[in-house]
């Protein structure tokens, strides 16, 4: 049901804020009171001024969730709808931040006002300084990163920095999961954000209390895990509010993915877990990957989904051993996936590696096969596809396409 009474007083009173109290939160009653008690005209007019911006904004809000519902009736079951028109994002404040990306930037952040508070709104900081700008971009990538772990039967653990993983790996326990992830790049892992799918016990805590950690996000925690984890003054320790959960899918506007630029907005389909190297997957060249390849490719294409393009992950056994994050060249991010597992002692023999997108040319298939690489998942598209095919069959690797590509900028 529509209310159109309600909004209607509302904004008359907010018009006519000059002369009439417009009040539209509970929470400001006390104020008002005050204010009457105290008879100060030049401060309840600066009071009625702001309850009438706020009067305004709510209104706003209640407007756009009535597009955004009668939009929802016309679109594809599934389907997000974009908007059509004009449109409006009702934001609601829920903190003002130390700083933004830089100390010298002005920060605060809004949670989605359509709805109940959803993904990192919805996150209870039981510990620790409060987040700044720079952890809530790492906590939210480490939603990301996990996101097509929550359900999948076995522990997953993501470590962070700037937003990009260092550390990805699934095991029986979050103990596993954890060390076989920090494993991957422990340096780097130094002040990262670090994310689980399954309850944080004590184990795990005394494993996190050995190294410096911005922040850990954990479905829940045991009360051992959370007496050691009190004892570091800074570390800021999230779990989801009651009747929440682990939310990697709270996006404004449900389902839509929405990016400042400068001068406007870029909106899109929130992208869906990456689960696409299954063993129902087309296989490429001439050897089909084995039953060990198909867990670790299914593995590393999910991995590799939350890692900056141009994206490589290297795995084995359900987890990361050398990534390659965000460079301009796809060959680039082989070789330095290859670099860093080199620096952590892993043989590289029997590895499989999970590329966001298409190789352009040969070159990345060649120097994953020097390294010992054995199996590939990628997305495939390529005009050179049949090159890279051939180069993968004349080194007897494995090498399957999704037809999926995972972009992430």
């Amino acid at each position: 049901q529509i209310d159109i009474g309600g909004p209607t007083m509302l904004r008359a009173s907010a018009k006519n804020h000059p002369f009439v109290w417009p009040v539209c939160d509970p929470a400001d009653y006390g104020r008002v009171l005050g204010a009457l008690d105290a008879g100060d005209a030049p401060e309840t007019a600066e009071l009625r001024r702001e309850l009438a911006v706020k009067v305004f904004g709510h209104t706003a809000a209640y407007d756009a969730a009535i597009v955004r519902y009668l939009a929802d009736q016309d679109s594809p079951e599934g389907a997000p709808a974009l908007p059509a028109g004009e449109t409006v994002l009702p934001l609601v404040r829920v903190q003002s931040l130390r700083y933004g990306e830089n100390p010298d930037q002005t920060a605060a952040f809004f949670r989605d006002g359509s709805g109940p508070p959803r993904g990192i709104p919805a996150l209870a900081q039981l510990h620790g300084r409060e987040l700044s700008f720079n952890n809530i971009l790492d906590v939210d990538g480490a939603l990301t990163a996990i996101a097509p772990f929550v359900s999948g039967g076995r522990a997953a653990c993501a470590i962070l920095k700037h937003s990009t993983p260092c550390g990805l790996a699934v095991g029986a326990s979050p103990l596993e999961a954890y060390e076989k992830a920090l494993a991957c790049d422990p340096v780097s892992a130094f002040g990262s954000v670090i994310a689980f799918t399954d309850p944080l016990t004590e184990a795990v805590a005394e494993a996190l209390s050995r190294n410096f950690v911005e922040c850990v996000v954990a479905p829940e925690y045991s009360e051992d895990a959370l007496g050691l984890l009190r004892a570091k003054k800074n570390i800021r320790i999230l779990q989801p509010k009651a009747g929440a959960a682990l939310d990697a899918s709270g996006h404004l506007q449900d389902g839509i993915e929405v990016r400042g630029v400068r001068g406007g907005v870029l909106m899109q389909a929130a992208p869906r877990p990456a689960r696409e190297a299954s063993r129902e997957a087309h296989v490429a060249t001439a050897r089909t990957p084995s039953d060990a390849e198909w867990d670790d490719l299914a593995f590393a294409w999910s991995a590799v989904q939350s890692v900056k393009s141009n994206a490589i992950l290297l795995a084995r056994d359900g987890a990361s051993i050398g990534i390659g994050a965000g460079q301009m060249s796809r060959v680039d991010s082989v070789e330095i996936s290859i670099r860093k597992a080199r620096a952590q002692g892993f043989d590289l023999a029997g590895a499989v590696l999970g590329s966001d997108a298409f190789f352009p040319f040969r070159d990345g298939i060649d120097a994953a096969a020097a390294a010992g690489v054995t199996a590939i998942a990628q997305p495939g598209g390529s005009k050179r596809d049949a090159e890279v095919i051939e180069a993968a069959n004349e080194y007897g690797m494995a090498m399957v396409f999704t037809g999926r590509r995972l972009f992430r900028h």
